[in-house]
């Protein structure tokens, strides 16, 4: 990556904490952006913390996201960030209204020290309740500075006093004819006089005002608190942090939390429910649901609910124990709840579905949806040959900009379907995963032809099928004649694996079946970039790590 002049100059500059009470105090505004980004890539969070603090612009947007090569924020500039809105809000020099995280939450335990996403979601409502708390002491601090003002105001009008413990009521007669004199003889100033009346009058006009609106002061003065900054974020709930979002979500003041995407594991349908309940409804663009007994019930019950959000366009569930293999009772009548809450998703684009075990019953979920998805991810799902032949002859084939059938068996009895399907979104169709799906070599060249067709494909991720070296060669010479191709995930061939596994292995078997320490697996990566530089193609890039295989980092 080619770093421009500015943002070679905006590195060396903070560089250097020390000098910031120089070039801080006179920095365009136009500079601050390249600042903040040179502060993040070279882990300067005190710097981080003065540009945010005084950040000249309505908006600051952090996250969004990355290209290929680039690294998320470090977790100190997180924070030093976050710190740093909560300071700004009593800098007139800030001019933030809007803060824009969405898109930078990590998975825990990332290599590096970049924030995962539950972590900053916890630090998001902190700085919420720190904010309210701060504005709560500036608020205490106003009313006893007007207090001590009222005071100093009555002390002007009545004048010097003398009364000790001893006065009696003849003196304090004497000295209030004493005092009207001393006013009337202008020894008391009536402009200070006049100012003090009016204060008090002003004041209680005003809290006329807002008792009238219905409850008391201090109740009204919580609710139409004024909110300064709009945090928007993609929020990460589990039980241990249920507590703390809802409570930040709950708080009026002077930062307003928004979330566009929800994230939940192992927490409760009521709880969910409750949680949906606290979000704007403008908001939300997507739930992800992770390892919660949901059941089709649970989810039959929560879509009505997703439906009042007019900008659903994402819904994922994943591991949320959705069994539809097994005769129960009633479970027609739940499949008919589930198709009508499906139908209310109006703006639903994308469909990711993990682990449901649902054989059969493609047609009834997608059938119910109104619009065409763009995005359907259904690994391990256990897809009969009847979902695979209704899912080719849909409505959503021809619109499908990813689609991810991993971990699904492929055979002969399904290769017709799957063809089908490629040839309908061969227009479309950007990123692809049949990964664990069983290809050996018979039929990933019956299936080759279609792949070459896809000519938008930009990924395709064939890993921990059971291919030759030959099988792999003829794979990469497909893969090199497809312009748009940029990633390409190849299994380990069999040769690299050592002996004793069985002829057709599975994906599990794969994955944990040792490679052969004598076999040098530098040979096969020398023979996949020979076949890319005979052909020219350097923009191709072949990997078989899977566990880092990104597909989002193509441009």
């Amino acid at each position: 990556m080619v770093l421009s002049l500015v943002s070679l100059c905006a590195r060396e500059v903070v560089s250097d904490h020390s000098s910031s009470p120089c070039w801080l105090r006179w920095v365009p505004r136009e500079l601050y952006r390249a600042l903040l980004e040179a502060s993040f890539t070279s882990c300067r969070p005190l710097a981080v913390g003065e540009l945010v603090q005084k950040w000249p612009e309505r908006t600051l947007r952090v996250g969004g996201r990355r290209k290929l090569g680039q690294t998320k924020p470090n977790r100190l500039c997180i924070q030093a960030l976050l710190l740093a809105v909560v300071r700004g809000l009593a800098d007139q020099r800030c001019a933030l209204q809007v803060l824009d995280l969405c898109g930078m939450q990590g998975d825990e335990g990332e290599i590096g020290d970049s924030m995962g996403g539950w972590s900053l979601t916890v630090a998001l409502c902190t700085m919420v309740v720190q904010a309210r708390a701060g504005a709560q002491r500036a608020q205490r601090e106003r009313k006893r500075f007007s207090a001590l003002e009222r005071e100093k105001d009555v002390k002007r009008e009545r004048g010097p006093s003398k009364r000790g413990k001893e006065t009696n009521g003849t003196d304090k007669e004497l000295e209030g004819s004493d005092r009207e004199m001393k006013v009337s003889c202008g020894s008391v100033d009536e402009e200070e006089l006049i100012k003090g009346v009016r204060r008090r009058m002003e004041e209680k006009k005003r809290e006329t005002v807002v008792t009238g609106l219905g409850g008391s002061r201090k109740e009204n003065e919580d609710v139409n608190s004024d909110v300064l900054v709009h945090v928007r974020a993609d929020l990460f709930v589990n039980a241990r942090s249920w507590e703390r979002v809802r409570g930040a979500l709950n708080t009026l003041g002077p930062l307003k939390l928004q979330c566009r995407y929800l994230r939940v594991e192992e927490i409760s349908v009521s709880s969910i429910r409750t949680l949906l309940g606290l979000l704007p409804r403008k908001g939300l663009l997507g739930i992800d649901v992770r390892y919660s007994s949901l059941g089709v019930g649970g989810l039959a019950e929560l879509l009505p609910l997703l439906s009042t959000f007019p900008a659903m366009k994402s819904l994922r569930l994943h591991y949320c124990n959705l069994d539809l293999r097994r005769d129960h009772p009633g479970q027609d009548e739940t499949l008919k709840d589930l198709s009508q809450g499906l139908t209310q998703l109006q703006e639903l684009r994308r469909l990711s579905l993990t682990a449901l075990r649902l054989p059969g019953q493609l047609r009834v979920l997608l059938s119910s949806l109104p619009q065409p998805l763009e995005i359907l991810e259904l690994p391990y799902l256990s897809l009969s040959p009847t979902d695979l032949a209704y899912l080719s002859c849909s409505h959503h084939a021809s619109t499908l900009q990813q689609l991810d059938l991993s971990e699904n068996r492929l055979d002969e009895n399904t290769l017709t379907s799957i063809r089908r399907l490629l040839s309908q979104a061969s227009t479309s169709l950007q990123h692809l995963s049949l990964s664990g799906c069983g290809l050996t070599d018979g039929l990933l060249g019956l299936l080759l032809p279609s792949l070459g067709g896809c000519r938008a494909l930009k990924s395709l991720a064939l890993a921990l099928n059971p291919l030759s070296i030959a099988g792999l060669m003829d794979l990469v010479r497909m893969a090199v004649r497809m312009p748009s191709l940029r990633q390409l995930l190849y299994p380990n061939p069999l040769e690299d694996y050592q002996p004793g596994l069985p002829d057709l292995p599975s994906s599990a078997q794969l994955f944990d079946w040792p490679l052969d320490e004598a076999t040098d697996i530098n040979v096969t990566s020398s023979q996949l970039k020979r076949v890319l530089i005979e052909s020219g193609r350097t923009d191709l890039f072949l990997t078989c790590d899977l566990l880092n295989y990104d597909k989002d980092l193509v441009d």
